[in-house]
């Protein structure tokens, strides 16, 4: 048994996986390393350059105005996605009934509906003139932000976007939940332990590795993801408040033609993204390594 799952990779069931990793993330990653040390326009072969670019990039104003706006857009979103979909797996964990089907149904539903039609749909939401959540507002006499006309509502109202959409989170949270054995918590009923001792010292800790590599997961998703409702709900405006680092990247090669320096930025953000998503796992190691010092 040990012998075949070490040597997976190597039986032909993994050559789908291996050949569509290697055309659909290797091959192109590859290919943006060599043109981000080139001057490419698409119009001309490709000019090696050196290290033109990369010194480009540290006095780039706009593209470091763009990182801090996509830094500020995970540093929400993440912990709100993180919080919805472990607390929905926790509630609708043990419970049976037509209740229980439509909840997890309805925290899965977002993750199914394409990213345009998604965003398209908060577009409406947020439409400061006939949107229902601007005239929901109004009825409960609180100030509407200006969801799509000031630089902090935008934001708002892209982290709105992009927070719901927690089914993949919310489907692996749900198991690991589901994967804790019930006589744990019956151990602790008998014992007379509350339900919220219950959750913090055994459901929790036990669920942490999971929501650890769950944060990872979705550092990398929320900066990439931020695209799209950025480009079509916020079209990075107003005054760039929601030009994220995908967006501006976009721009710089499909609308300004450079694709050279374009793949300069984006493997200066893939390292960017590999760092930030590096944090959960260096903060749960020195909790880890606080805990043995303690005990």
């Amino acid at each position: 048994m040990r012998r075949t799952a070490a040597g997976w990779w190597r039986g032909p069931l993994a050559v789908p996986y291996l050949l569509g990793s290697l055309l659909l993330v290797l091959a192109p990653l590859a290919l943006a390393a060599v043109l981000a040390f080139t001057d490419y326009f698409g119009f001309r072969a490709p000019e090696f350059t050196g290290a033109d670019n990369l010194v480009r990039v540290v006095g780039d104003r706009a593209f470091w105005d763009a990182v801090g706006v996509s830094a500020l857009i995970a540093a929400v979103v993440v912990p709100l996605r993180l919080l919805l979909a472990v607390g929905a797996a926790l509630l609708l964990a043990r419970r049976r009934g037509a209740g229980t089907t439509v909840g997890r149904a309805a925290a899965y539903l977002p993750s199914v509906i394409p990213d345009a039609a998604w965003a398209l749909l908060w577009l409406w939401i947020l439409n400061p003139l006939y949107g229902p959540l601007p005239a929901l507002l109004g009825a409960l006499g609180v100030p509407d932000p200006g969801f799509l006309t000031t630089p902090w509502g935008a934001r708002l109202g892209l982290v709105l976007v992009m927070a719901f959409q927690v089914g993949e989170a919310f489907t692996v949270a749900l198991a690991a939940r589901i994967a804790i054995p019930a006589r744990l918590h019956e151990a602790i009923e008998v014992e007379g332990g509350s339900a919220w001792f219950a959750m913090t010292r055994v459901t929790l800790p036990l669920m942490a590795p999971i929501v650890i590599v769950l944060a990872v997961r979705d550092v990398v998703v929320v900066v990439q993801n931020a695209f799209v409702p950025a480009l079509l709900v916020t079209a990075g405006g107003p005054v760039n408040a929601t030009l994220t680092a995908p967006l501006l990247i976009y721009r710089r090669a499909f609308e300004y033609g450079e694709l050279g320096y374009a793949s300069t930025l984006s493997v200066t953000l893939l390292v960017l993204t590999a760092l930030a998503a590096a944090l959960p796992l260096w903060i749960a190691a020195r909790l880890a390594a606080r805990q043995r010092t303690r005990y």
